[in-house]
């Protein structure tokens, strides 16, 4: 009795893992690192929105939005990750559509938060930089797997152009997601082998915008910043000024906040408070005077309530992201899906280091948010679809692998018939037995 209730919860186990499986397909890695990023997050998220849960009078308003968000993204990535990585070219009509969009956000967009970066659709709000991220790293790679030798020189110029157009429109509004859009789609560029030459002189060009460009904030006049399309300068201005000024201060002007260093200086004081293990979930107190506690900051709030070893598990997350991403890439045989792969976990990563940079005062703020971690709606959803796109080029992108699933459902049937002919064997055996027996008592009854 016991044996037959061992194999019955046995077979139950093994359905259920074979369900699992079957839905959740793919790297188990990066499943991973999503399942404790979305942990970390819901926990986080809910401490950290204590403002706008008393702005609402709502306790569980925030956080149902805030996983029913990654619900759905849960069904992007198990949506995503079934497409082959060939239909993914047709992000190029995505792109075409999030320029359209990227265009008329000024006019006809949403400010939130003293930006216009927001779209609202029968009450749904979207924000079309983030589509617009998503479908450039896929139009890029796609353009890079087409290099033959011969059209090298044509791609490359598409490739560059759209990427200027793209990050030229984010900037207006946006210059530090610019900023890491351009860097990723020129680090991809690198990896996909296009000639030193050309990206030498890209980077050099850039240099120079680059200067003339922080030479321009420097010389223009106060007043003129302060509305209109040089509105944002006054914010790159203040913010390059607060972390390139190194005066010497007194030591009560150093400690003193005021409005130029609030953010920094309340995330510093989050830091501090967290120690080494953080004061645990919930008990955090500079999540009342972060603006963005939520979003921006929120890695600053991790670390006060999980302290520094949770800052470092989080870290450590993104790292493995990273590195695993290019794990799988390396074992992918299709150029496409290489560089789709390359390109999900660069963006991501890079995103999140630059959050955490911000959080410990390592660069300027720039209002960058920490992915799949912080508070979002759009942000959340494409994070999801970027780890779709990776277990789908992963699972679809590897000829070596499909042969060698083969091979092993191959072994496993072979086991099956040997099992089954084994059985058969024996069954044999025991008639054979029982009929030597039976023979022997009919001999000795007619003995009798």
């Amino acid at each position: 009795m016991e044996i037959s209730e061992l194999s019955s919860v046995k077979e139950t186990e093994e359905r259920q893992d074979s369900i699992f499986s079957k839905i959740f397909k793919g790297d188990k890695v990066i499943w991973t690192v999503f399942i404790c990023l979305s942990v970390i997050s819901l926990i986080e998220v809910f401490s950290a929105t204590s403002t706008i849960v008393y702005r609402q009078q709502n306790l569980w308003g925030p956080i149902l939005r805030h996983a029913t968000f990654l619900i759905g993204g849960v069904g992007v990535i198990l949506f995503i990750h079934n497409i082959p990585y060939r239909y993914f070219s047709s992000l190029i009509f995505v792109l075409l559509a999030s320029i359209v969009l990227l265009i008329l956000t000024p006019f006809i967009g949403t400010t939130v938060n003293g930006a216009e970066r927001w779209i609202s659709f029968f009450g749904f709000t979207i924000q079309p930089s983030e589509i617009a991220k998503i479908s450039l790293i896929g139009t890029i790679a796609f353009l890079l797997s087409k290099q033959n030798g011969e059209n090298d020189a044509v791609l490359f110029k598409w490739m560059i152009g759209l990427t200027i157009v793209v990050c030229g429109i984010i900037a207006f509004d946006n210059l530090s997601t610019a900023i890491l859009l351009f860097v990723v789609c020129y680090l991809l560029m690198f990896i996909g082998k296009v000639k030193f030459v050309r990206l030498a002189k890209v980077a050099l060009a850039v240099i120079g915008l680059a200067a003339v460009f922080v030479f321009l904030l420097k010389v223009i006049p106060e007043d003129w910043t302060q509305k209109g399309i040089l509105s944002r300068a006054g914010t790159w201005q203040n913010r390059i000024e607060n972390f390139s000024n190194h005066k010497e201060e007194t030591e009560e002007s150093y400690f003193t906040i005021t409005d130029e260093n609030y953010q920094v200086a309340h995330a510093k004081i989050a830091i501090s408070n967290g120690g080494l293990l953080g004061k645990f979930p919930g008990n955090s107190t500079e999540r009342d005077f972060l603006p963005q506690a939520y979003s921006d900051f929120i890695y600053a709030i991790i670390i006060e309530e999980l302290g520094f070893l949770g800052g470092v598990i989080v870290l450590l997350l993104y790292v493995i992201l990273l590195i695993r991403g290019g794990m799988i890439a390396r074992k992918v045989d299709k150029l496409f899906p290489k560089y789709l792969i390359l390109g999900s976990a660069l963006i991501l990563s890079f995103q999140a280091f630059i959050n955490m940079a911000v959080a410990v005062n390592l660069i300027p703020v720039t209002g960058q948010p920490l992915p799949l971690i912080s508070r979002g709606g759009t942000s959340t959803l494409i994070t999801c679809a970027y780890f779709g796109i990776i277990l789908s080029a992963d699972r679809f992108g590897s000829t070596k692998k499909k042969e060698e699933d083969a091979v092993s459902q191959n072994d496993e049937d072979n086991n099956a018939n040997e099992n089954d002919s084994d059985g058969t064997d024996v069954e044999v055996k025991n008639s054979d037995k029982s009929l030597e027996l039976e023979e022997k008592v009919e001999f000795e009854i007619i003995r009798l």
